[in-house]
């Protein structure tokens, strides 16, 4: 996030137009895996934002390796999220506009979950009738959508 790191010391909490990736990761068992974030304290999706010259799944495997130690073989595109409902302030005061593409991987992966230490607290694999109730606020209609799509449609 060195990018987003940068524009901030120019422009401080304002709102920025954040581009950035998910990763939607269900295990053999059909459980989705999320982490529990240390800036919000909620659960969320694997992602983050994009770095200069870097393709929307390029960004994604690196998210995903990054924040859960886990190698995507193969991620499949799902949708593209932006508008009103992306909007999110930061428990810290920085506001962003997201932009977010998410992936899903289907168990189509390789590693041990691994997780990064300043960013995350926890990592699980959740049944999807057992999801916990603080779902970080950008992730939630994207997992709300999935849901919808392929678990009780």
């Amino acid at each position: 996030m060195d990018y987003i790191m940068d524009l901030r010391k120019l422009v401080g909490s304002r709102p920025l137009i954040m581009v950035g990736a998910c990763v939607i990761v269900i295990n053999k068992e059909n459980s989705l895996l999320l982490q529990l974030r240390k800036d919000n304290n909620c659960w969320g999706l694997a992602g983050g934002s994009l770095e200069m010259g870097e393709s929307l799944e390029q960004a994604a495997k690196r998210e995903l390796l990054e924040e859960t130690g886990l190698v995507a073989n193969k991620l499949t595109l799902f949708n593209v999220y932006s508008g009103e409902k992306f909007y999110y302030k930061y428990p810290h005061g920085d506001e962003v506009y997201n932009v977010v593409t998410a992936y899903i991987c289907n168990d189509d992966y390789e590693g041990v979950l691994k997780k990064e230490d300043s960013e995350v607290q926890e990592l699980h694999f959740f049944r999807f009738n057992e999801l916990p109730s603080n779902i970080s606020p950008p992730d939630l209609p994207v997992i709300q959508e999935y849901l919808q799509k392929f678990i009780f449609n």
